[in-house]
């Protein structure tokens, strides 16, 4: 899936996406850290991989458009 990167503290490694309808969700240290980026900037298109629905949907994997998913 992607996303567009919204927010991003390079001091915790956590941030938020915007999903191409709008709606953000946030990632944390674990979510960021699997996509093996080191820096995210606004604006930014991302690859993400979610777990869950609703209000328990979060992000798990975050990394760049262009690189790949490791799941596929």
């Amino acid at each position: 899936m992607q996303a567009t990167a919204y927010t991003y503290d390079p001091a915790t490694r956590e941030g938020s996406v915007l999903l191409d309808d709008g709606t953000p969700l946030p990632f944390d240290a674990a979510a960021f850290d699997a996509g093996g980026l080191r820096l995210l900037r606004a604006g930014q298109r991302v690859r993400i991989r979610t777990e869950g629905v609703g209000d328990a949907r979060r992000v798990v994997f975050v990394t760049l458009q262009t690189f790949p998913d490791p799941l596929g």
